[in-house]
């Protein structure tokens, strides 16, 4: 190990810039669908090594040695999200004619973008770098500010963090209820690259002592957490439909198919009950299900209210629009609907956070002239909601709404998630095709369950649809691409666990513990080294 460790520190040139690609996308593989747990204890020992042939050229400054390792962090995260994020492109296929030309600026362009957080994190680490356990503590430091800035700046995009690698399962997801992702990333960094030090020996054992115990109390909570696990009642609160039309994403954009698309969300949601459930108080169709403006066809409503059974609820997702003024376009929002036995729309819930280029283009005035439009096509896209909405059943209980990625990111779950029964993502990741972004999707989906400690209803077009319980664990699900609906009954309420205030306090306490044991470390290695 020793020797590899040597002759990864001395590559230089092409060698060091390609291993450096290399070990970021083979990280990649610890996501969905593949949950290779162990490429990460392969990609981060690589880095560690490649910043240490860094970090052996003692004479020159700060700057040089921050500059030197941004550019590292950058092939490496380059590598990791092209290989994690290439499916996008897939999206771009579907209108080939008017959007094939962005392909590149989807596989490439976003990742290139993406990777520049990484880069930040090597810097960082790179001027807090020394030998042994510390170095280790700055890369874990720099790497679990650089995933907490890609979640807010810039809009946020924080898909495929580091840490989701370290959370296959719901055995390992628990410890995100006491420090959220942003902990788990910090900690997995730190642990993923304790490898590294077979290869150098200096602080072996301190370092595989402490990624042992990281590790074993990352394992162990999850293994106590789930044999402590409530259940839920034999005569659950809320029985729920989820209806998974797989709907190829062409004809949904098609004008000529929108009556025949209706009627076959209908034709599902009045099936019988799968064996051993019964029948649904609730029915839950997917993102954008309703192929035209609900509110200007009351036939549309008639139809919704002849399959439905008195007292069953529906909630769908449609286009919302509102009209303004004289002489204004109108407003157009993803929204999702309640709506009774009687046809009466019972409240609704818009998107809060659009996605760019989907929902809304950035600095419109200015790209539009360059002929950059969004990939949904209405009049000037769709709005956002000031404000989320929370939507109240007529039986009392509430859901918490997320609308397609919003479900990706942490800090969208408010303080009033306390209020609601359950957890509600409505999407469309068709646009995705069968690649891994509807699993990733769905993997980061269940884990603002377990955060919040809620039951999760999730219905996608195409799937992966789902019941979760709040630890994570599959209820009843349906395969991607498997045309049908999930039946499931869910008790409404939360399990124990940490609010959203004390997880972000538990994540920051542990980023300043790995900056002062980086800092420790450093100025010993300074002193050494004079």
């Amino acid at each position: 190990m020793e020797r590899l460790a040597n002759r990864v520190m001395l590559l230089w040139g092409v060698r060091r810039v390609a291993l450096a690609v290399v070990a970021g996308t083979v990280g990649a593989a610890a996501l969905p669908p593949f949950n290779v747990l162990a490429a990460p204890f392969f990609s981060f020992p690589i880095l560690v090594w490649l910043m240490d042939g860094l970090a052996s050229h003692r004479g020159s400054g700060w700057f040089t040695r921050a500059r030197s390792a941004f550019l590292l962090g950058w092939l490496f995260g380059f590598g990791y999200f092209v290989a994690g994020l290439w499916w996008l492109g897939n999206a771009l296929l579907l209108e080939a004619d008017d959007f094939a030309w962005a392909l590149p600026f989807a596989v490439l362009g976003l990742p290139a973008f993406l990777a520049l957080f990484y880069g930040l994190a090597t810097s960082l680490a790179g001027i807090l770098w020394s030998d042994g356990v510390g170095r280790h503590a700055a890369l874990a430091f720099g790497f679990g500010l650089a995933e907490w800035l890609r979640s807010f700046l810039m809009t946020g995009f924080p898909w495929n963090a580091i840490g989701y690698g370290a959370m296959p399962m719901p055995m390992m997801m628990q410890s995100a209820s006491v420090i959220g992702l942003f902990g788990v990333t910090t900690l997995a960094v730190f642990v993923f690259s304790v490898p590294a030090l077979l290869g150098t020996r200096r602080g072996l054992r301190l370092g595989l002592a402490a990624g042992s115990c990281l590790l074993a109390a990352h394992l162990g909570y999850g293994a106590y957490r789930l044999a402590n696990a409530e259940t839920a009642p034999a005569a659950a609160d809320l029985a729920v439909r989820l209806v998974q039309p797989v709907l190829d994403q062409s004809r949904k954009l098609e004008n000529s198919d929108r009556a025949a698309i209706f009627e076959e969300h209908l034709a599902l949601s009045a099936l019988p009950p799968q064996p051993g459930s019964r029948r649904p108080d609730v029915i839950v169709w997917p993102e954008t299900s309703v192929p035209f403006i609900l509110t200007e066809s009351q036939d549309a409503l008639s139809r919704i209210a002849e399959i439905l059974e008195d007292g069953q609820i529906l909630i769908a997702g449609a286009v919302r629009v509102e009209y303004a003024a004289a002489g204004q376009p109108p407003r157009f929002y993803n929204s999702i609907y309640v709506i009774d036995s009687n046809g009466q729309i019972l409240g609704a819930s818009d998107k809060i956070h659009l996605t760019p280029f989907g929902e809304y283009v950035p600095f419109e005035e200015w790209l539009r002239k360059w002929g950059v439009n969004n990939l949904v096509a209405l009049p000037g896209g769709f709005s956002a909601a000031a404000n989320r909405s929370l939507l109240t059943l007529p039986s009392g209980q509430t859901l918490y709404p997320l609308i397609c990625y919003e479900a990706i990111f942490p800090q969208e779950v408010g303080a009033e998630v306390a209020q609601a029964d359950a957890i509600l993502n409505i999407t469309n990741d068709a646009w995705f095709g069968d690649t891994p972004g509807p699993y990733q999707h769905f993997q980061q989906a269940r884990l603002r369950a377990v955060e919040n400690g809620l039951p999760l209803l999730r219905d996608a077009n195409s799937g992966i649809s789902a019941v979760v319980d709040p630890y994570g664990r599959i209820v009843n699900g349906s395969a991607f691409n498997s045309k049908g609906v999930v039946d499931a009954s869910i008790a409404g309420g939360t399990v124990p666990t940490w609010n959203g205030s004390v997880r972000k306090m538990n994540f920051w306490l542990i980023l300043f513990a790995m900056f002062l044991i980086a800092a420790i470390a450093r100025s010993g290695f300074k002193t050494a080294a004079n």
